[in-house]
């Protein structure tokens, strides 16, 4: 059985605290999120758990997020001497920009595909962080995970997943994963 890891991450700065999006190995991880297909389950891991999240992704036969390569990877990029970026890794908002030539929040995708919402944001995240609601933080952030499982599944068994246009219309994107 292949080993594919569902992953997010949330932060404990915002991009305005260290300088703009340039600086995202500035972040800092507040929480990270698994969802392993060998293990059948999540796994929650802090700060101080960083370098086992790492070993577990290096361990990964696919890494499947939304924007992690990006975002997420840089962010762990910062407790790392290897890039991240270097592992095999399934984007699914890379794979929808490459259909549809702009970027999606998640919360578009995974309403219009799944009908259902996300429970927060990255900066309630953040205020989360701040008050030492790592709870709320780890809640939000498996939540997320299994949206991105959800839209992942969704699109392999139907070949598309759906948005919201401009025009307020659901239209399909095309994927092959």
């Amino acid at each position: 059985m292949k080993n594919w890891v569902y992953f997010d991450l949330e932060t404990q700065k915002s991009a305005d605290e260290v300088g703009g999006w340039d600086n995202i190995r500035d972040l800092g991880l507040s929480i990270g999120v698994t969802y392993s297909t060998l293990r059948g389950g999540y796994k929650i891991y802090g700060e101080k758990q960083v370098q086992e999240l790492i070993r577990e992704l290096q361990r990964a036969d696919l890494i499947i997020g939304f924007n992690h390569i990006r975002f997420d990877f840089e962010v762990l990029n910062s407790y790392s001497w290897f890039d991240l970026k270097q592992l095999p890794a399934l984007d699914l908002l890379i794979e929808i920009q490459k259909v549809i030539n702009h970027r999606l929040s998640l919360d578009s995708v995974a309403s219009a595909t799944l009908g259902t919402e996300k429970t927060a944001d990255g900066l309630q995240a953040i205020r989360w962080y701040r008050e030492g609601k790592l709870l709320e933080i780890a809640e939000y952030c498996c939540y997320d995970v299994k949206i991105t499982k959800m839209l992942h599944e969704y699109g392999r068994e139907h070949k598309q997943l759906h948005y919201i246009n401009k025009f307020g219309q659901k239209t399909n994107i095309q994927v092959n994963w």
